[in-house]
């Protein structure tokens, strides 16, 4: 960027203008050394700005933190006396979470809310930071009788609190926010939910109104579009038609039961990652459901996860505990431990299906992104510091060999390093944390990944590599994690005898491509609207006998195409072979085979293929073989 200079006091509004007023039409906010500010504060020294607007995240943001503001002051429009707890921005819009008291507030109710936002966005009202005393805030909110302020009041330092007010409306808020709500020019408001004051759900249970905001109407439209084709893309929907899984109450929440067809696809999945670690030297081991509680409180996870987890598993011998997994690395920690270890062993990979188990809150769970018990395809690889480098890039090959069998194209890989400013945190010792990261940089590099760098987000026990992967909607998800791990290796006392015949402690690669089977089969299933690729896709053949007639020759077909591993069904109904034809493509089935009388005299089959039509009449050897080859087309690798 450039150096610029300006008076003290002036405002990044100030250097917009005087770049251009086209530019200062769209700032929104500002970022002076790393932390997004008003663009209508002063500036009191010498600092690094960026000026944030619509096309930034952090200027999206801005803007619908604001809109949160804006939408509280049209809910005290038509409810006045309601009480106001949090409303931040998200990913994608913001929420404002209320207590609306003896009012009724439904979904029906939000039109009237988005006009009354769009009158207040009109008046162009400037949001006004003020700075005040602890004891200021507390009489303002005494006087409002708004408890859930005083209580976030009561847990601030004084000298840290700033109110925002914006026409009619004062807010607590550390800001920032957008110049004025003139900006705000489309709005939506999109649902309604229950949420726990503070997650707590033995607090209040208030009522959060999710809402989205664009400065131009053409953006809402768009974006209201793709809601509606993720809502027909929504895997709780797709698994449903397509009986892949179900939830039972009986059984519990957050707890899926996978029916045969979605059992056969998440089993074609592991088989599909099995043979490629096979490859890349990976054992397969297997582990049990539970550990005793000291395994989990020698690795730590008892301390992270104990209080809010499922709880200790008491047995007839009262000293005894179990837990139920909520990791696997430390049951893989005792299977290197099982025997001594030689430099010569190394890198020892050890790979497991592991199913784990955490309990999350009800009110967080969603279809199988969010739930109690999932399986990790998991592993583990033991190596020396000097292999880090090595191990990393053929991890990488893996997880890009994923991607491209299943078509995610767009992904960038995040590099978490520690935070510089506190190295106290972390674990393990500065030589090594330092290879390992100049390990992770230089593998990401060599293998030309596109990268972001994020200092402090390292893990405390060491640097890690997570790939952000966009679906065919555009929403970001996490798909796959590579972490160096140093604390485990020590608490688990793991060794290595070396080249100078002395003990040394391996390093511990964890490893996920996939994250978990559930979380990983939503994405896909979001990400290609339930049209699976051919090798993996539940139903590859519809056999379409033209009548009744040849329903038998329909079913010798289905038992050879079987024997070659090709997955059909016959549908036999009593229908005309038109309409057959319609309901196989909207099944988004593969390939159709349709059989009448010529096809059976000749044993051959007349072959449809969804979006591509009549392929003409062919044998059935032939047609195994035209699958077979397609297949092979999809799972070719280098890996």
């Amino acid at each position: 960027g450039s150096v610029r200079q300006y008076e003290a006091g002036a405002t990044a509004l100030d250097v917009a203008l005087s770049i251009s007023e086209g530019l200062a039409r769209n700032v929104l906010a500002a970022k002076v050394d790393n932390v997004v500010i008003d663009a209508t504060r002063p500036l009191t020294g010498d600092c690094n700005l960026q000026l944030l607007t619509w096309n930034d995240t952090d200027g999206k943001s801005t803007m619908w933190h604001s809109s949160a503001h804006l939408m509280a002051e049209a809910l005290e429009f038509y409810y006045p006396g309601i009480k106001l707890a949090i409303g931040p921005p998200i990913a994608n819009g913001y929420y404002y979470d209320v207590d609306f008291m003896d009012y009724t507030f439904k979904e029906e109710d939000l039109p009237k809310i988005e006009e009354k936002m769009k009158e207040l966005a009109k008046q162009k009202n400037p949001f006004v930071r003020k700075e005040v005393s602890k004891a200021e805030a507390l009489a303002y909110f005494t006087e409002k009788e708004d408890p859930y302020k005083l209580e976030l009041i009561r847990d601030l330092p004084d000298g840290s609190i700033t109110f925002y007010t914006q026409g009619n409306f004062t807010d607590l808020c550390r800001g920032p926010h957008i110049p004025d709500t003139g900006f705000i020019k489309a709005v939506k408001l999109m649902s309604i939910a229950g949420a726990y004051w503070r997650g707590d759900e033995n607090n209040k249970q208030l009522t959060r109104v999710y809402g989205i905001t664009f400065p131009k109407q053409a953006e809402l439209t768009e974006y209201l579009e793709k809601v509606e084709e993720a809502k027909r893309r929504d895997h709780r929907k797709l698994g449903k038609e397509l009986e892949l899984f179900t939830f039972s109450q009986k059984v519990g929440s957050g707890l899926p039961l996978w029916l045969p067809k979605g059992a056969a696809l998440r089993e074609r999945l592991e088989n599909f990652l099995k043979r490629a670690q096979r490859k890349a030297g990976y054992e397969q081991v297997i582990t049990p459901h539970i550990g005793n509680k000291d395994l989990y409180v020698t690795s730590g996870h008892y301390e992270k996860y104990g209080a809010d987890s499922f709880q200790p598993i008491k047995t007839p011998d009262p000293n005894e505990e179990f837990l139920l997994k909520p990791m696997n690395c430390p049951h893989h920690c005792e299977i290197f431990k099982s025997k001594p270890r030689s430099y010569k062993d190394l890198p020892a990979r050890f790979a497991e299906f592991g199913t784990v188990y955490r309990y999350e809150q009800s009110g967080e769970l969603h279809g199988l992104t969010r739930v109690r018990g999932f399986t990790q395809d998991d592993a583990h690889i033991f190596c020396t510091q000097d292999q880090v480098k090595d191990e990393f890039k053929k991890v990488i090959d893996l997880v890009l060999y994923i991607f491209k069998t299943l078509d995610f194209q767009n992904f960038k890989a995040q590099i978490s390093l520690r935070d510089p400013e506190n190295p106290t945190k972390y674990i393990g010792t500065d030589e090594n944390w330092a290879k390992a990261e100049n390990a992770i940089i230089e593998a990401a590099a060599e293998k030309n990944l596109p990268t972001v760098v994020e200092l402090g987000e390292a893990a405390f026990y060491g640097p890690k590599l997570d790939f952000m992967v966009q679906d065919a909607l555009g929403r970001e998800w996490q798909l796959g994690t590579i972490q160096v791990d140093y604390n485990l290796p020590e608490r688990f006392e793991l060794e290595y005898t070396g080249a100078d015949n002395q003990k040394h402690r391996p390093v511990m690669i964890h490893r996920a491509p996939f994250g978990s089977m559930e979380r990983f089969v939503a994405v896909l299933l979001e990400h290609c609207a339930g049209d699976f690729p051919l090798w993996l896709t539940t139903e590859q053949v519809a056999i379409l006998p033209i009548s009744d007639k040849y329903n038998d020759y329909a079913k010798d077909v289905l038992e050879l195409l079987n024997n070659s591993d090709i997955r059909g069904f016959v549908d036999d109904r009593n229908e005309k072979i038109g309409k057959k034809i319609r309901e196989a493509e909207l099944k988004k089935i593969p390939f159709m085979l349709v059989v009448g009388e010529k096809e059976a005299e000749e044993k051959q089959v007349s072959v449809r293929q969804r979006g591509e039509g009549d392929k003409g009449s062919m044998a059935v050897d032939a047609f195994a073989t035209l699958v077979r080859l397609a297949i092979e087309k999809e799972l070719s690798t280098n890996v």
